[in-house]
C-alpha cells in the first residue's frame, strides 16, 4: 500500500511541506491530490473541487512542477512558454514571468541547451503561466547543485509572497526546515507527525552537539563531570558531546583549557528536521 489512509489539510497562502524518504508516499498523495492519479478510497478536495470530477476545472486553477518533466530537446524556450500560454483561458505575461525567474535571457535557447537549475526555473515558469492559487512542486530540486539548489529556494519563497499556496515534496530536510511554514513527515504511506518546523524540533526534546577534533585519545573523565553532558562519542579524531543546551558549550571549552588538551575545528549542532525523522523511523533519510 503506498498511501495508508493519511488525512490532513494545507492552509491557504502557506508552503505546505511533505518530507521523507523515496518510497514514502510522497508522489503517489500528491498526485492524487493534483487529479493525476485516482485513489483507491477517500476524498480529496481542492479548491473546492473534486480532482477526480472537476480536473479541467481544477486545472485552470492549479499549477503543476512533476517529479519527472522534459520537453523536446529542440523546442525554445519561447516557443515551449508560447504553447503552454495556449492551453489556458487566463495566463500572465509570460515574458515578464521569465525576468522574474531570471531566464529570460535564455528565451531563445533550445530546451537541451539548458542547465539543471535553468531547466527547473523553465518549469516553474510554465506551472505558474496560468496564474495559479496553488501550486506542486514534486522533489523540485533532485539532482541540482547547492548553488542552483537555493537559488530555487528563492523562486519558492518568492511564489509564496505573492500570494500563492505552495504544496512541495523533498526528501531533504533542509529544503523543507527552510522553505515550509509545515511540515507532514511521512514513512511507508503514514504521516508519522505534522506541525511547524519549530514545533516538531521543539517537541523532539533533542540535545544540542558539541563537535571539535583533537590528536589521540580522549580522556572522557573530565567531561562526563559537566551536568549537561548526557554522551560522549569519538571517531578518530573527531570528538562529538551531546547535552542539555545551557552550560554545554562553556563547560567543554573550560575542561578542553583547564586539561590543556589541543582542540581544532570546534562548532555547536542543533538539532534538526533530520534529528526529528532519525527519532520517528528509526531510520536514516534515504535520497
Amino acid at each position: 500500500m503506498a498511501v495508508d489512509g493519511i488525512s490532513f489539510e494545507v492552509h491557504e497562502g502557506e508552503i505546505f511541506g511533505m518530507v521523507g524518504p523515496n518510497g514514502a508516499g510522497k508522489t503517489t498523495t500528491i498526485e492524487c491530490i493534483e487529479g493525476l492519479r485516482r485513489p483507491d478510497g477517500g476524498s480529496v478536495t481542492v479548491l473546492g473541487m473534486d480532482p477526480g470530477k472537476d480536473g479541467y476545472a481544477l486545472r485552470e486553477q492549479i499549477g503543476i512542477q512533476l517529479q519527472e518533466s522534459a520537453l523536446p530537446d529542440r523546442i525554445k524556450v519561447w516557443e515551449a512558454m508560447d504553447m503552454f500560454a495556449a492551453f489556458y483561458p487566463r495566463t500572465v505575461e509570460w515574458n515578464a514571468l521569465l525576468e522574474q525567474l531570471g531566464i529570460n535571457e535564455k528565451r531563445r535557447v533550445s530546451f537541451t541547451k539548458l542547465s539543471g537549475g535553468q531547466k527547473q526555473r523553465l518549469f516553474i515558469a510554465l506551472a505558474l503561466i496560468n496564474d495559479p492559487e496553488v501550486v506542486f512542486l514534486d522533489e523540485l530540486t533532485t539532482g541540482l547543485d547547492p548553488k542552483a539548489r537555493r537559488a530555487i529556494w528563492d523562486l519558492v519563497l518568492g511564489i509564496r509572497d505573492r500570494g500563492k499556496t505552495v504544496f512541495l515534496t523533498t526528501h531533504y530536510m533542509e529544503e523543507a526546515e527552510r522553505l515550509c511554514n509545515r511540515v507532514a513527515i511521512v514513512d511507508q504511506g503514514k504521516i508519522v507527525a505534522l506541525d511547524t518546523p519549530s514545533n516538531l524540533i521543539r517537541s523532539l526534546g533533542s540535545e544540542y552537539r558539541v563537535v571539535f577534533s583533537v590528536r589521540g585519545k580522549l580522556d572522557k573523565a573530565g567531561f562526563e563531570g559537566i551536568p549537561s553532558v548526557r554522551k560522549i562519542e569519538q571517531v578518530n579524531d573527531q570528538v562529538t558531546i551531546q547535552g542539555k543546551e545551557e552550560g554545554l558549550l562553556s563547560g567543554i571549552v573550560n575542561t578542553l583549557e583547564a586539561g590543556g588538551i589541543i582542540f581544532r575545528d570546534l562548532r555547536t549542532e542543533q538539532p534538526n528536521l533530520e534529528d526529528v525523522f532519525l527519532t520517528l523511523t528509526g531510520k536514516e533519510i534515504r535520497p
